[in-house]
């Protein structure tokens, strides 16, 4: 059976989308260039969000002290010798709020990838509370002749969920740089967290109707884990009765739920993640990759007998 987004596969893959675009496989470069967020530096909170650590997620060749030159090379040289296939590379800017600086730094940062050749492309992480009209605009620029893709940790559209994670926004404010950023043409991502203390399953799934509300092209789901030197990590040691988790099986199943409901157009990029044991400070599925986890998603899909967006049109 053929699928709407165009291949055979029960989901809207992050492959396929960038095949459809660029005709080929593209590898994704992680760069960290040592920015901060202001619910950290004091602006608009302080200490960060209460479930973020940024080393438990950042490969290992990503470090601040490197240029992003380096960075880029180092990057491109990993993944060559893992994914042979890789022919053009986008470099994402990961760690913490890349949109928070002065215009005139953003500029010459992202113009500076494009000195390397292999490099088609940006993929920048940011806040909602850390995109305004005159950073859109140079972006939207800079799209008209590289791939640009702003993606937005929005976490929860719950405020109250919002407040007690300590992310120093709310929904409406993702909403609207979400609005901001598609009204420009450019992609937008969103990155939410699944089973964050207080919010119940029947809540998540009205969350579906609001991320199907958003103009988004891509958009990460990642189950709630607890890292280790954290203020949540410090929650769940004092009440961990306020937490869910899912067993792997269980989340697939629920995920798949989700994705039912989910517009058919929106790209699923990720639907779990995966951190180093020595992080983590809370119940774990041990050692499952990121390929394994995908060929349970897709096997259990399959399963099922059901796809992305199969109930879209009945919420």
């Amino acid at each position: 059976m053929m699928y709407p987004w165009g291949d055979e596969r029960r989901y809207n893959s992050y492959s396929g989308y960038f095949r459809r675009i660029f005709g080929s496989r593209v590898q994704k470069l992680s760069v960290n260039v040592g920015f901060t967020c202001p619910n950290r530096d004091g602006t608009v909170g302080l200490g960060g969000c209460t479930f973020c650590r940024n080393d438990a997620f950042t490969p290992s060749y990503c470090s601040s002290t490197k240029s992003v030159q380096q960075q880029l090379q180092e990057g491109i040289e990993f993944h060559r010798n893992r994914y042979r296939s890789a022919e053009r590379y986008i470099a994402y800017f990961q760690s913490f709020s890349n949109t928070y600086a002065s215009l005139d730094v953003l500029k010459q940062l992202y113009a500076s990838v494009f000195d390397n050749p292999e490099v088609i492309g940006v993929i920048v992480g940011t806040r909602p509370d850390c995109m305004d009209e005159e950073k859109l605009d140079f972006f939207a620029e800079l799209s008209r002749h590289h791939y640009v893709s702003i993606e937005y940790g929005i976490e929860s559209c719950y405020d109250t969920t919002l407040k007690a994670i300590n992310r120093g926004h709310d929904y409406a404010c993702a909403a609207h740089a979400v609005k901001m950023t598609a009204e420009r043409g450019l992609h937008v991502g969103a990155h939410f967290i699944l089973g964050l203390p207080g919010e119940t399953s029947i809540m998540l799934f009205d969350q579906i109707e609001r991320i199907n509300a958003l103009p988004l092209t891509t958009l990460k789901f990642h189950q709630l884990q607890i890292f280790r030197d954290t203020p949540m990590a410090e929650l769940y040691a004092k009440s961990p009765d306020q937490f869910h988790f899912w067993t792997c099986e269980e989340y697939i199943d629920f995920v798949i739920d989700l994705v039912e409901r989910l517009r058919p157009d929106v790209v699923l990029e990720r639907f779990a993640s995966e951190t180093p044991p020595r992080f983590q400070a809370g119940p774990t599925w041990g050692m499952i990759r990121n390929e394994q986890l995908w060929n349970r998603f897709e096997r259990r899909l399959l399963e099922r007998d059901t796809y992305q967006g199969k109930f879209f049109d009945q919420i």
